[in-house]
């Protein structure tokens, strides 16, 4: 099926301005792109208000969209790159308001240890460009790793497989820090 064509009548319509056409493109998608955004920020009144942006956005880019994908596919990078926007904004928002963040590290007493933002940084600059890249998308920026395998191009056993690696990495590198603290 050529994806491409899916709901053409609809979408050339909603280019006129044809309201009830924007109302049932809209009706078709905001469910599912709803689900999207709701498990990528967590919060209802959140995900709501991030839909309703970007269904403005979609209305007033529908001319840039050329029938090269699936009307499906460019709303949810546009609904993916709304939310990625909020939540960098709500994490500065959040970092202007601590200086530090709580990690706990598991040392060899099994203390736990206070990190950082500069540790957790420093940690994340030390991961190969693979671990870090794919730690990022999924756990800053909320892909799943089916996503994150057809974004960079790699399995998404790969993309699992790599966000393991990069988290005990992370741990070594946090723990090894801590102990030359000491």
């Amino acid at each position: 099926m050529d994806y491409s064509q899916t709901h053409k009548d609809i979408v050339k319509a909603c280019m006129s301005n044809d309201r009830r056409a924007q109302f049932e493109l809209y009706k078709l998608y905001s469910k599912g792109m709803y689900n999207i955004c709701l498990r990528m920020v967590n919060n209802e009144s959140d995900a709501e208000d991030i839909i309703q942006h970007s269904f403005m956005d979609v209305f007033s880019k529908l001319h840039m969209f050329k029938f090269e994908s699936s009307i499906g596919a460019w709303i949810k990078r546009i609904v993916i790159n709304n939310t990625i926007n909020f939540l960098k904004k709500r994490k500065l928002q959040i970092s202007e308001l601590n200086d530090q963040i709580q990690i706990s590290v598991q040392n060899d007493q099994d203390d736990d240890g206070h990190l950082e933002i500069d540790s957790i940084k420093n940690a994340l600059g030390k991961l190969p460009d693979g671990y870090r890249l794919v730690f990022n998308l999924y756990a800053f920026e909320g892909y799943d790793h089916k996503e994150i395998g057809e974004i960079i191009g790699i399995t998404e056993a790969t993309s699992k497989s790599q966000y393991s690696r990069a988290k005990k990495k992370i741990k070594e590198i946090l723990r090894s820090d801590f102990v030359e603290r000491i």
